[in-house]
């Protein structure tokens, strides 16, 4: 069965960094769109970062902190993120889409980020 398992999420200090990982099984990730949404409290859940093969894509307010990558031998995908900022705080999921378009197939149970001032 297909499983999408979060972790290295916690508490970090404005202007920090901190890495995700998300470990897959079930499915391979090289065979897969690898993705990273969150939600933050009242708001809509948003899009965040993308890997398909070896193209890359981040919302306007990640681009340039935020770097998704995928390690195929380990079958995890990662999202490092640096100089985070308070509005950054969120619940992050991992996400698998096999088509090129459409929604995500597949959702982690999601990982909380909290970031202080």
């Amino acid at each position: 069965q297909v499983r999408l398992v979060e972790s290295g999420g916690g508490t970090v200090q404005a202007g920090g960094s901190l890495r995700l990982s998300c470990a897959a099984s079930g499915l391979s990730v090289s065979d897969y769109r690898m993705g990273w949404s969150r939600q933050a409290p009242g708001k809509e859940r948003q899009f965040v970062a993308a890997i398909r093969g070896s193209d890359t894509s981040y919302a306007d307010s990640v681009r340039g902190r935020f770097t998704i990558s995928r390690d195929n031998v380990a079958n995890t995908v990662y999202l490092h993120m640096d100089n985070v900022k308070p509005e950054d705080t969120a619940v992050f999921y991992c996400t698998a889409r096999l088509r090129r378009a459409g929604n995500n197939d597949y959702w982690g149970q999601g990982i909380q980020v909290t970031v202080s001032s």
